[in-house]
């Protein structure tokens, strides 16, 4: 097991990295005791799989344990949602001294922690991401949210997790789709940090692909050593932070003017970074040849790299890009990569260079 830290102060905690850790979750909960009654929050894919060794491990190290479950997808990642959530955690008599568990992918995470930042004013929470991208991501640095019709992820707090228990054996359930999106998050990390992983993944691709255990279990805890280290630097996002949102502006952006579903994260923000890159040789001036690397990259991990874009769908994803968090006095401010591992935020881009980075994804 590998053990990355969040250094925090007191809102500090581990993320720990391993196989078979869920069968051990009720243990790792008595340790940071947390109180004696819980639920676990889950969506319906996750649930099947693994709501009942969650639920076993938590009864047997002496907890009350509730299951609260919602419909997979990430349409229900709403406020609707939010409030069946609360009103089963009243119905269960959860109190101060109670807790929860996140179980599942990045939409649970995002979902349940927002859920146990606002109950009762702040239940502690434990994160057990079950898929790839939830565990270098989501499940790490306190974002929590919801999305609205405007936009994703337009409601949230930071609320830090008590714990992160990443078992790598969830992988073995994840559906080869809903794997390869989380490389999207993986080679991010390469791109806007570390050059050095960003030449391993080029290397080691094949044995990702195959979910050789060895190489996620060291790739996993890389990636959340990243995060860890720009969390510590600046927790709410005020500056260092938004680095993480390299092709997220415009990944988003697809996403919410596509309709949610149509495309998982992971493949809207791989077409988002190819645009980013393409954006970054024109304004940063990063190698062309490194631009060509990054494409190839996310191409070779299946993942999409063009959209298609009529005027139509052109129109909507610009107007969608303009409810952005990052929007700053009615312009968007992009990340952008100087170097593979090296990017900036808060970077303005001409109207007529965005619409040329479209071009240059569009299929």
């Amino acid at each position: 097991m590998r053990i990355v830290q969040v250094p925090l102060g007191q809102r500090s905690y581990a993320i720990k990295v391993g196989t078979g850790l869920l069968a051990g979750l009720g243990a790792e909960c008595a340790r940071l005791k947390l109180g004696c009654r819980c639920a676990v929050i889950t969506d319906a894919n996750a649930g099947r799989h693994f709501a009942g060794l969650a639920v076993k491990s938590l009864s047997a190290s002496g907890f009350e344990t509730a299951l609260v479950t919602f419909p997979a997808g990430e349409e229900s990642k709403r406020l609707a949602v939010v409030e069946k959530c609360h009103d089963q955690l009243a119905a269960h008599r959860l109190e101060r001294k109670s807790f929860i568990v996140a179980l599942g992918g990045g939409v649970v995470g995002d979902l349940a922690g927002f859920v146990a930042a606002t109950y009762l004013r702040g239940l502690p929470f434990v994160q057990v991401p079950t898929t790839l991208l939830a565990q270098v991501d989501s499940s790490v640095g306190g974002k929590t949210g919801v999305n609205l019709k405007a936009g994703k992820n337009l409601v949230g707090a930071f609320y830090q997790p008590r714990l992160v228990l990443c078992d790598l054996d969830a992988f073995k359930t994840l559906p080869r789709r809903e794997y390869r999106s989380g490389l999207a998050e993986v080679i991010k990390y390469g791109i806007i940090y570390d050059a050095e992983l960003f030449t391993r993944l080029e290397r080691d691709l094949p044995k990702l692909l195959k979910r050789d255990p060895a190489t996620l279990g060291e790739i996993v805890a890389r990636c959340c050593e990243i995060k860890a280290a720009v969390v510590e630097q600046d927790e709410t996002e005020s500056g260092l932070r938004a680095i993480l949102n390299f092709g997220h502006t415009i990944g988003h952006a697809i996403e919410n003017s596509s309709g949610y579903g149509k495309f998982l994260h992971g493949e809207a923000i791989a077409i988002g970074q190819v645009a980013a890159a393409q954006l970054s040789v024109k304004r940063l001036d990063l190698p062309e040849r490194d631009a060509v690397r990054i494409g190839k990259l996310f191409a070779q991990a299946g993942l999409p790299v063009t959209l298609a874009l009529n005027a139509i769908r052109r129109k909507k994803l610009l107007a969608a890009m303009l409810l952005d968090k990052k929007v700053s006095g009615g312009e968007v401010k992009f990340v952008l990569a100087k170097k593979i591992g090296q990017a900036v935020w808060g970077q303005p881009v001409p109207a007529v260079e965005l619409q040329q980075a479209l071009d240059a994804i569009s299929a």
